[in-house]
Parts: structure tokens; sequence; C-alpha cells
């Protein structure tokens, strides 16, 4: 049994870096050794499951029904072990996480209390990814648990579980506010040099798509993939940005380089957006990643960034 999980486990690499000598190093066997396991997981299934020349030249369609179990059995295996070792000694293990940028600052609030409740466990955190491709790499159980919009409808085998919801701030240089303005429309952020997200993510696209309920279209003359970095280009003084108020906690608005910016809530329409913590439907999960769900219930974070969206955009 053991043989066979390992030549699953060749076959997978393989199969995701699409070249031999790449996916022997992965899994730290020689290629002669990784080549030999594979061929030898052929012969036992009497199907040819890679297509070679000089190189890898892609997976039969055998190879490619295989490698969807072969992820599959790999995951449920690793998930059963880890049940073990949590019934011995309490979660271990590392949680791979996947956020989309603005939630970024979500996960660390749930990652303060899942390690605190789970010391022994490890975290790696992916936070530049697409949204569908946080989605891809939960259902093929490269990742174990994701921040994000709510997946699409098309995007079978997922649990969700609701967060809260994101709502949509603009940040700006005071001397860019109107006087005795709480509140922005659509319209008139419009107008003002705008520094955005890149067109590729979701929460731009969701603010494209206000705009365009407008009859309006923008064109930012800084985009950027990075959320600090919008925070850097309103600093300047010479760009407004819009972004999630999940994002006013970490970043005071105040000292040298901030002093001047303000934080005002966007109406007309009052736009928001739902945020859930996503993990693959199939097989019984891993304790790690149910883990990782109970302490984010337990957290009341619509309540807490709604809380900070209220201090700050009072301030003055």
């Amino acid at each position: 049994m053991r043989v066979l999980f390992r030549q699953l486990e060749y076959f997978v690499a393989v199969a995701q870096e699409r070249h031999f000598a790449r996916a022997a190093e992965r899994c730290y066997v020689s290629q002669p050794a990784l080549s030999s396991a594979i061929a030898k997981l052929e012969r036992e299934l009497n199907v040819t499951l890679i297509n070679r020349g000089h190189s890898f030249e892609g997976l039969t369609p055998e190879g490619e029904r295989l490698v969807v179990w072969a992820k599959r059995i790999l995951a449920e295996h690793a998930a059963f072990k880890a049940e073990v070792n949590a019934v011995r000694s309490g979660i271990t293990g590392t949680l791979r996480l996947g956020t989309v940028p603005t939630a970024s600052t979500t996960a660390s609030l749930v990652l303060s209390a899942f390690c605190s409740a789970h010391p022994l466990a490890k975290v790696q955190i992916r936070s530049r990814l697409a949204t569908t491709e946080l989605y891809r790499r939960l259902r093929d159980f490269e990742l174990d648990a994701v921040i994000a919009h709510r997946a699409p409808a098309d995007v079978p085998e997922v649990e969700v579980v609701p967060l809260y919801q994101e709502h949509y701030v603009l940040l700006l240089p005071a001397d860019m506010l109107p006087p005795g303005a709480s509140t922005l429309a659509w319209p008139d952020v419009a107008q003002l040099p705008l520094a955005l997200l890149t067109p590729d993510m979701s929460d731009r696209q969701i603010i494209d798509g206000a705009f365009a309920d407008h009859g309006v279209t923008v064109s930012p003359q800084v985009e950027t993939d990075s959320v600090a970095s919008l925070f850097a280009q309103v600093a300047t003084g010479n760009w407004a940005c819009i972004i999630a108020h999940t994002w006013l906690w970490t970043t005071p608005l105040t000292g040298p380089m901030t002093g001047q910016i303000r934080a005002v809530e966007l109406v007309d329409p009052v736009l928001t957006a739902p945020i859930v913590l996503a993990t693959n439907a199939v097989g019984p999960g891993s304790p790690v990643a149910r883990a990782f769900i109970g302490c984010a219930q337990r957290l009341a974070l619509e309540e807490f960034f709604e809380a900070q969206l209220r201090e700050i955009t009072r301030r003055r």
C-alpha cells in the first residue's frame, strides 16, 4: 500500500510539473527511480498514463482521469494520518490557506486564534492568487481552505461558511474631499485621480460594476495587485483609491505620511460583497481545516469590522 501511495505521489508531481526532472526533485528522488515507479504503476493498471517522447508530452486520456482520483486519494490519505495524529497529540500538520489579497487581513485575525488554540500547527498562506485560481487549487487538494468572495455557481464540491460582508471605502488625501462631505457617490468618485486594483481581481470587477451602473467607465492611472500599494499611492497625496473596509484596522490613518488621509463611505449604492471561508466538500476533510473553520466561526468578524469602519469614517 505504501508503494502505491508513492507511485501516485510521483505521478501527480509529473502531471503538475510537466517535467520528469522537476518532479523528481520535488519528490526528493532520482529521475530514474521516479520514472521506474510510474512505469510500474502503468503496468499494474495496464494503461499508458503519460505520452513520452524525448520529454514529457502530456497525459493520456487515462492519465487525465487518474490524476483526479490520485489527488483525492492522496488528500484523504493525508487527512486520515492527520486525524490519527490529532487524536494522539492534538492538531498538527500544516494548514495551506489561500486568500484573495483584500482578505489577507481577515486571515491574520483567524490565524491568531487558530495558532493560539493549536500551537503545534503551522500555516502556509497564498494571498496573491485570483479567486478562480484559489478555488481551482482548493478543488485539486492543493489548498485546505480559502478565504475569498463566494465561489461562482458552476464551482462544484465546495462547502462555504459565510464570514462577513465586505464594504467598499474611498481613501483619499484630505484636500481632495469636498468641504463638509461625509460620503461620496460613485459618479463623484469617478472624477478623482484613482489608483485601483488590477482588472483581473474580483474586487476591481465589483468596483467596475458599480461605476458601470452609473454609465461610467474609469481608467485609473495606477493599477496594482497589492492593497498595501494602494495605501502608499494615497499617502503620496496624488491619488485616491477604493479598498475593502477590512483593511482599515491594519493601517492607522495618522502619522507623518498619512495624517491627511480620510476614509469616506461610498453611497448610491452602498456596495457590499460576501466573503466566505471555503473548503473542499469531498471526503471527511482534514482536521487542521476543520479546526480553522471552528476558530473562524467563533470570531464576530462582521461586528469587529463594522466597528472599525464606524470609528474611522467618523474622524474628521
